[in-house]
């Protein structure tokens, strides 16, 4: 199967497209409404010119631990403590000069919810 290609006019059309269609389809809306069908074609049409044109890069380890950090609202200190570690070795791994060894960035998924998948990049 080829790839489609999509214009930046194409995706302009279908951004307004979608503002107008989503005031008219609610979560009771069934799915075989013409305006649901057409709701989900073009809002493939601006994932797939997004996913091509804007990519989002996964998070590196440190932006994790720090994303993480102020989720839980937990200081660099208090998961040092957690997990065994000194404070400055957390702010290393934040500022990127050191990644976690295996047996730390388990600690690190489990105490911080981080699943380890994310925590590999993968």
């Amino acid at each position: 199967m080829s790839k489609m290609i999509i214009t930046k006019e194409q995706y302009e059309f279908a951004l307004a497209r979608i503002e107008e269609l989503l005031p008219l389809v609610g979560d009771d809306t069934p799915a075989n409404d013409k305006n649901v069908v057409e709701l989900t074609m073009v809002s493939d049409i601006v994932i797939a010119y997004e996913t091509e044109h804007y990519p989002i890069e996964k998070p590196t380890v440190s932006e994790l631990i720090e994303l993480s950090l102020e989720d839980k609202g937990v200081t660099q200190k208090e998961l040092a403590k957690c997990i065994g570690v000194s404070p400055s070795r957390i702010n290393d791994y934040i500022a990127g000069r050191s990644e976690p060894t295996l047996k730390i960035a388990r600690l690190l998924c489990a105490e911080l919810n981080i699943s380890p998948a994310a925590m590999l990049r993968i």
